[in-house]
């Protein structure tokens, strides 16, 4: 029967990997299974009739929710935000100050994406002036938004971000509004609306998930057969060793003399 017998740096090894292999494969399959309950709720939600937005300061969780608007946008206060692509091509997503007529409420609504190929000038785009009826949904970020550094203070509109917090931009402007942004449906004053829900699908979450369980797997099988084998091989090198090793002792010589 072979005998089990670790060494002390493999072992070590296993006791740091181990722990993190698995730690990732199990963080990977809980994030897949929140992208899919969160799926599952935003197309249940878009699915419903929209809501007033009277309704929402006072619902408990309004995410995904559909919302009906109407009122007009302030032009003299957009948000342009950075780092947007589609289709391979840069552009920045127009957001802008909402104020609905019948709750009174003001609102940050996301009007979608438009190109900047150009960076030397300006993106270019209009805001109706007039009264207009929307449908919205509101759009809350599963997790904070990733900055190399925070956006730099300028007093001067457009403002370019790299990241939106209504909630931040509302003492700015002096006003009191939504803590949430919503994002428009297809129809008047949206430009692109065809926003991914997660940037990365469930499915991935889980293919990620089995790599990391399967490395876990290798590392401890692995492992195993070191510790079990070690005995075996060091016995086989120790037998090469003295195959090498040339044999010693006393020699008779004679020699002959003419």
């Amino acid at each position: 029967m072979k005998r089990f017998r670790p060494g002390i740096a493999p072992t070590l090894v296993v006791l740091v990997l181990l722990p993190v292999l698995i730690s990732l494969g199990c963080w990977q399959f809980n994030r897949g299974e929140e992208k899919r309950v969160m799926l599952a709720n935003y197309a249940e939600r878009r699915a419903a009739p929209p809501m007033s937005a009277e309704l929402l300061p006072t619902t408990a969780d309004p995410a995904y929710r559909r919302v009906q608007l109407r009122g007009s946008f302030d032009a003299e206060h957009s948000l342009l935000l950075d780092n947007s692509t589609r289709d391979g091509k840069a552009g920045v997503e127009l957001i802008q100050p909402f104020h609905d007529q019948s709750s009174g409420l003001w609102l940050m609504v996301n009007r979608g994406w438009l190109p900047w190929p150009d960076r030397r000038t300006p993106p270019v785009f209009d805001t109706p002036a007039q009264s207009l009826n929307l449908d919205a949904w509101v759009y809350l970020s599963p997790g904070a938004t990733f900055q190399l550094h925070p956006d730099a203070q300028s007093g001067s509109w457009p403002k370019l971000v790299t990241a939106m917090d209504p909630a931040k931009v509302w003492p700015e402007l002096s006003r009191e509004g939504f803590a949430h942004e919503l994002r428009l449906e297809a129809g008047p004053a949206a430009y692109r609306t065809d926003w991914p829900v997660v940037a990365m699908s469930p499915e991935k979450h889980l293919g990620y998930a089995v790599q990391w369980f399967a490395m876990a797997t290798a590392l401890v099988g692995l492992y195993l057969y070191l510790s079990f084998s070690q005995p075996r091989i060091a016995k086989r090198t120790d037998q090469k060793n003295k195959k090498k090793e040339k044999p010693h002792g006393n020699s008779d010589e004679s020699s002959q003399h003419v």
